[in-house]
């Protein structure tokens, strides 16, 4: 009997391109070492690195590194809280020369 891989990472398709596989597997080295030492305090659901690595699986290196740092900014004191996933699609204003738009994902889904 084959048993599904289980992770708290992301486990759907994605391009394995070197960008990818070498953001997600900073956030994976995260996890696996300095995460334990943090602490469970992220007030997402997902927690700030499953959402960082899901965000670079799904969108790139780029969009999806700013996605997670923007991400872990509003983790911060006085910041967000609640679920808070990852979009499948991004706009198509989000453009790579202009990585501070990437903040307004988060902003559009606190509007809603």
């Amino acid at each position: 009997m084959v048993h599904p891989v289980r992770s708290r990472n992301w486990q759907g398709p994605w391009p394995k391109t070197p960008g990818r596989l070498l953001g997600t597997a900073m956030i994976r080295l995260y996890q696996l070492t300095l995460s334990g030492f943090i602490g469970n305090s992220c007030r997402h659901f997902p927690t700030c690195s499953e959402y960082a690595y899901e965000a670079i699986a799904r969108h790139g290196l780029w969009p999806g590194g700013w996605m997670g740092l923007f991400r872990l900014i509003r983790c911060g004191p006085g910041g967000t809280h609640g679920v808070d996933p990852v979009p499948d699609v991004l706009e198509p204003d989000l453009k790579w020369w202009a990585p501070w738009r990437y903040w307004r994902v988060a902003r559009q889904k606190a509007d809603h």
